[in-house]
């Protein structure tokens, strides 16, 4: 008989943080005020303005990432804290504290997976209108290749599950690491879910960490290689659909002399158009060997995410005896 969920999940909320001295002791407050019951954890990365103290003052759980970049830190805080949903913010104050209790609400009513808060800019300072063009732009790209369900990708308030968590490979090291989250739950597939929530504006005195076209660019890159790691047919059959246009467009006048005058005297434009039809030939190969490969990975994910515990029932099942073991119970290595 498969034991009783505990009425109430245990709560973290993870609070990566560079020089918030300003917003941190406030933030942490808010959300304390939120979510009572919460354990929340403030994780500093290489601050010099005496962030680490202010939280320490506002009670928070400390912690510290030496590698810089937001990535690191939600990937030694996902490594470091166990809980079972887990509560993404930024410590600079933007995001809103009161629809933390509508998120857990949500994820543990659908027992969703992941809850999204939809930035609302109350102003343009807090939400540029370049920023939101760029996340529309960025958003809409990945959900043309990875399926249109979540409205703000870059989004970096969210509510996590612990499968969820405890599934992911948390490759990225920078601000890219919420586009690695939404493709995650989008090609294994998981029950997620969306709020809309009030983005406000930094404290006085707060300084942003984003660089607005380095950070674009890497996030582009990350979309590029998270199509050629989880997509590599499409990714490698368009490169091969490219080589055998090349390959076409040298080859054509080549066959236009030839059956002319019987002779081939551009030879070099010749070769280069076999290279590159070979090189057709090799892309699609490639591409037809690693989505192979790509399944397997797909399938031992989704087998690590359903090994735990979904939102809703916290409590992780009795793992069950090796295989030789449950048949030597039966006496005869037969199901008993």
């Amino acid at each position: 008989m498969s034991s009783p969920c505990p009425a109430a999940p245990r709560i973290a909320v993870l609070l990566p943080c560079r020089n918030e001295a300003v917003a941190i002791g406030g933030v942490v407050a808010a959300f304390r005020a939120a979510l009572p019951g919460a354990e929340i954890h403030v994780y500093d990365n290489n601050s010099t303005d005496g962030t680490l103290q202010a939280a320490r003052a506002a009670g928070a759980q400390l912690g510290e990432e030496p590698l810089q970049g937001k990535g690191h830190v939600l990937r030694r805080m996902f490594s470091d804290i166990e809980a079972d949903l887990y509560l993404m913010a930024d410590g600079d104050g933007t995001y809103d504290a009161a629809d933390a209790p509508a998120m857990v609400a949500l994820a543990l009513e659908k027992r969703l997976d992941m809850v999204t808060a939809v930035r609302v800019g109350q102003d343009q300072a807090a939400y540029r209108p370049g920023h939101a063009w760029g996340n529309r732009l960025l958003t809409g790209l990945v959900g043309s290749i990875f399926g249109r369900r979540q409205a703000d990708m870059l989004s970096g308030y969210r509510l996590l599950s612990r499968r969820f968590v405890k599934s992911f490979p948390a490759l990225s090291g920078g601000f890219e690491i919420e586009t690695e989250l939404t493709v995650h739950a989008l090609e294994l597939r998981m029950p997620v879910g969306e709020i809309r929530s009030a983005y406000g504006a930094r404290p006085a005195g707060s300084a942003s960490k984003l660089r607005t076209f380095r950070d674009g660019a890497r996030i582009l890159a990350t979309i590029l290689a998270l199509l050629q790691r989880e997509r590599p047919l499409p990714f490698f059959g368009a490169l091969a659909a490219l080589f055998l246009l090349t390959a076409t467009a040298l080859f054509a006048p080549v066959l236009a002399t030839y059956l002319q005058s019987g002779l081939v005297p551009r030879l070099p434009t010749f070769l280069a158009s076999v290279c590159c039809l070979q090189l057709s030939f090799l892309a699609l190969a490639v591409g037809l060997i690693l989505d192979t490969v790509t399944r397997g990975r797909q399938e031992a994910r989704r087998i690590a995410y359903l090994a735990l515990a979904g939102p809703g029932c916290h409590r992780a099942a009795t793992p069950l005896p090796p295989a030789g073991a449950r048949m030597a119970e039966t006496g005869d290595g037969l199901p008993g």
